[in-house]
Parts: structure tokens; C-alpha cells; sequence
């Protein structure tokens, strides 16, 4: 007898989820995709957990849109951390934030059921 079991959001993603808002305030915004590209493809892999797409949706659209500003525009910021105003990097940890919160979140529902 085969019984479905609820799937949860692994503990990698979970850790590299909040480790994304800790290298952003900690001025390591550069090194914050790595753990941005964990999340995201942890994301897409498991297909039960839609509740998470449109935040780690977000995070990385604000990564990327950020990088992208960075890269592409007449800055002559040394690094990623330097070039985001305060502001900016406010939003970009609460997006991170979030992002943790739903996982965790996720990952809580998915161990109850």
C-alpha cells in the first residue's frame, strides 16, 4: 500500500533562505546570490510548494534588478553592497525576509500534515 506523503521544504533551502537577508544587512550582497540561486532551484523542484514562488520570485527579481543596475549602469561602485542606497537595502533584506518566512512557514504546514 503506497501512501502520498506531504513534502516539505528542505532544510538547505531554508538556511540559504535566511542566509540571503543576513549577507545583504552584513554587507555581502554580491555573495547573497548563491544562496539565492539555492532557494530558487529548491523552489522549482518541488512542485507541491507553490505558496513560496512568488516570494522567491521576488527576491530574485530584486537580486537581479539590482545586479543588473549595477553591472549595466554609469556606476563606479566598487561593489554591489556599495552601490545600493540605504533604502534599497532595507527593501532587499525584507524581501529576504519574507522570502524566510514563507519557506519557514511552508516547511511547518508541510510537518503537521
Amino acid at each position: 500500500m503506497t501512501t502520498a506523503t506531504a513534502r516539505k521544504t528542505s532544510l538547505a533551502v531554508l538556511v540559504a533562505a535566511w542566509a540571503v537577508p543576513v549577507f545583504v544587512a552584513g554587507q555581502f550582497a554580491l555573495l547573497a546570490g548563491i544562496p539565492i540561486i539555492v532557494v530558487l532551484i529548491g523552489t522549482l523542484r518541488e512542485p507541491r510548494l507553490r505558496a513560496v514562488r512568488w516570494p522567491t520570485a521576488a527576491l530574485t527579481a530584486v537580486y537581479a534588478g539590482s545586479l543588473a543596475f549595477w553591472l549595466l549602469g554609469p556606476s563606479d561602485a566598487p561593489s554591489l553592497s556599495k552601490f545600493l542606497s540605504p533604502v534599497a537595502t532595507g527593501v532587499f533584506t525584507a524581501v529576504g525576509v519574507a522570502t524566510a518566512i514563507a519557506h519557514h512557514v511552508a516547511r511547518r504546514r508541510s510537518a503537521t500534515k
